[in-house]
């Protein structure tokens, strides 16, 4: 295969891994965050999701995204079905260096973390089987059409928008529709006394160590060449995650009177989130600027959150929504032609930045409608959340017979 370069192939194999990596890291982040009775339950739901999507991006999802454009709304259902034609040959429209197989396995590994993301809105009171109904079509509904929409070639795409690595994608995605079901699956069940600060926070650490070193896969394989495009975008994502770690460290420490180890934690997930999209656009001085933005930007959003009563269990909709909605405005703020043949308003470019609020705004409100129909038709046949009773004693108990913590 004259057309394949192995330093490219090298680079997404290798991203693909480290996108892999994430959903353990996730499972590990939020099972630290949960109360110790629910640990199993958000462990298993970010672990299940790599077996199910596999199998949706295999049979079908993986052509609707990518296959060839509808009326710039899906995919043709067959061209890829059951991987025909997903070859060791490069698709000059998907990597033109590398195994059009390659991209198939990336772009899988994200179809995998992002539903899973949801999972941390509400967490401690989704039946499981209901969850895996959410699972597939979420994935079918909801994150493949906006894969094709802005990475497949379809209508935002040809609008000219821009998501380097899934800023909108993913965490808008995800974190809009944390928001819906967080509304309409209604707050935990609480024990008077009883605490709901993170049981475990040294298993947030590793889940926040392994999510930081798997970012690297998630926003340097996006350029899907071993080029300059993609160490810019790996700096970018350094740069981010920690000037956002230490100024979430400084806003807290203010606000909380206290350096937490959650704070630290916490900020560095929203940088990386926030400079997701603009990795591949922005120099280093702006993915600085973004990180500052995103850790204010996000703090700001949970304690509204707190205000407001919402009970989105894990931030999800305050750190990966609101980060990813910022960061995919900042590209058209920020982003520079000399970096990847695109300009925000740094540069005079106005529709660009008008593309990327448009493109926000309207996937944000398909996310949050569609997931909230979603759960809305799942729960006339079964109900979505568990009982008052399940919830009080546990669901690794009840739900999966298991416990994280077998002390005798």
């Amino acid at each position: 295969m004259p057309n394949i370069n192995s330093g490219d192939t090298a680079l997404v194999l290798i991203s693909a891994a480290l996108v892999c990596l994430m959903t353990p890291g996730l499972a590990f982040f939020y099972g630290g965050l949960v109360r110790r009775k629910n640990v199993l339950t958000i462990m298993i739901q970010s672990f299940v999701s790599m077996g199910v999507v596999t199998l949706i991006w295999i049979l079908g999802g993986f052509s609707l995204a990518f296959g060839h454009d509808i009326f710039g709304v899906i995919g043709d259902f067959t061209q890829y079905f059951g991987l025909r034609g997903v070859t060791i040959a490069p698709n000059p429209n998907y990597g033109p260096t590398i195994p059009f197989l390659v991209y198939f396995l990336y772009q899988e590994m994200f179809a995998i973390i992002t539903p899973a993301l949801i999972t941390g809105a509400f967490a401690d009171r989704v039946n499981f089987k209901s969850y895996l109904k959410f699972l597939v079509l979420w994935s079918l509904f909801v994150y493949i059409p906006l894969v094709h929409w802005i990475w497949g070639g379809g209508f935002l795409a040809k609008l000219g928008l821009v998501d380097f690595a899934g800023g909108i994608v993913v965490h808008v995605s995800a974190g809009i529709a944390a928001l819906a079901s967080v509304f309409f699956v209604g707050k935990r069940t609480i024990l008077p006394g009883e605490s709901t600060a993170p049981h475990n926070i040294a298993f947030v650490a590793l889940g926040t160590g392994l999510l930081w070193f798997g970012w690297f896969g998630f926003n340097g394989g996006s350029a899907l060449a071993a080029n300059g495009i993609a160490a810019i975008a790996f700096v970018n994502t350094d740069i981010a995650g920690s000037i956002a770690m230490i100024s979430w460290l400084l806003i807290s420490w203010i606000h909380e009177k206290k350096p937490t180890m959650i704070g630290v934690l916490t900020g560095a997930v929203a940088g990386l989130a926030t400079i997701t999209p603009a990795a591949g656009f922005v120099q280093p001085w702006a993915a600085a600027i973004i990180g500052l933005l995103s850790s204010g930007a996000c703090y700001a959003a949970v304690q509204l959150k707190i205000k407001l009563d919402w009970d989105d269990a894990l931030d999800v909709w305050g750190v990966h929504g609101v980060g990813g909605i910022l960061g995919s405005i900042c590209v058209g703020i920020f982003a520079v032609s000399s970096v990847n043949g695109v300009g925000g308003l740094v540069q005079g470019n106005v529709h660009q930045f008008l593309v990327q609020t448009f493109g926000v705004a309207f996937s944000a409100f398909y996310s949050f409608v569609i997931t909230y129909l979603i759960l809305k038709v799942l729960d006339t046949f079964s109900s979505v959340r568990v009982s008052v009773e399940d919830e009080k004693e546990g669901l690794d108990a009840k739900l999966h017979g298991e416990s994280a913590y077998d002390l005798q």
